[in-house]
């Protein structure tokens, strides 16, 4: 019921953060198909790309579920998955506290450097309509993003790698309505219904990780039970 939950909940934040997609990619988007010409009409070059990106989420919440478990079973933060889910969900607490700039500091952005992901995705249109668009696509997948990141830390505390993997193709699956038609939803939604889909995607975001250390506790009492614990 739990995993159900989670997947639920990131599918609610992508479609949520929908439009802080469409604010920070959308030109890019927009920018590559129109470069494309008649070669990006159609549907192929839709599916490379998007395909791609979704992808890229998938990859990225199954490394961080084998990380996380790595770090259990190697002994580094403790023998318990408890430890685990409690420690991912004040972070993923604290990025969405960050999204709605909550905290007195800004948390650093992780993933590619945006302007190594620019030069890349403003280039890929040469590689042609389908090899360019999944290059796009990864570029895009791999842009720093505080809504991916909460959601790569929360598969940090996935149970197997499969369930880190579900949980960001969730994620990734609600970002894809506004994302395929980014070239009529850009320019009609305005910068401050952008920012209200942001904050509540935060909320969202905010509220797995209240359940991720619900979660860990819940497990944590259980172990406590063990003999030998």
């Amino acid at each position: 019921m739990d995993g159900q939950l989670d997947y639920g909940l990131a599918f609610v934040a992508g479609l949520l953060g929908s439009g802080h997609c469409v604010g920070m990619c959308g030109s890019l988007v927009s920018a590559f198909f129109v470069r494309l010409g008649d070669a990006g009409k159609g549907w192929r070059p839709v599916v490379a790309y998007h395909g791609t990106r979704i992808f890229i989420y998938t990859l990225v919440g199954l490394i961080a579920a084998l990380l996380g478990l790595a770090l259990v079973s190697t002994g580094i933060i403790g023998k318990a998955q408890a430890v685990l889910q409690i420690l991912a969900g004040i972070v993923v607490i604290a990025l969405g506290l960050d999204i709605l700039g909550w905290l007195p500091v800004r948390l650093p952005a992780i993933g590619l450097p945006a302007a190594t992901a620019r030069r890349i995705f403003t280039s890929a249109g040469g590689r042609g309509p389908v090899w360019g668009a999944m290059t796009g696509g990864v570029m895009n997948g791999l842009m720093p993003c505080a809504l991916t990141l909460a959601m790569a830390v929360k598969a940090s505390a996935a149970p197997d790698p499969l369930a880190g993997a579900g949980l960001l193709l969730a994620f990734g699956l609600g970002t894809l309505p506004s994302m395929v038609f980014v070239s009529v939803v850009f320019g009609r939604l305005g910068a401050r219904l952008r920012g209200l889909l942001l904050k509540a995607a935060a909320l969202v975001v905010i509220a797995m990780g209240v359940a991720t250390i619900l979660q860990g506790a819940r497990f944590f009492q259980v172990m406590l039970l063990l003999p030998n614990w």
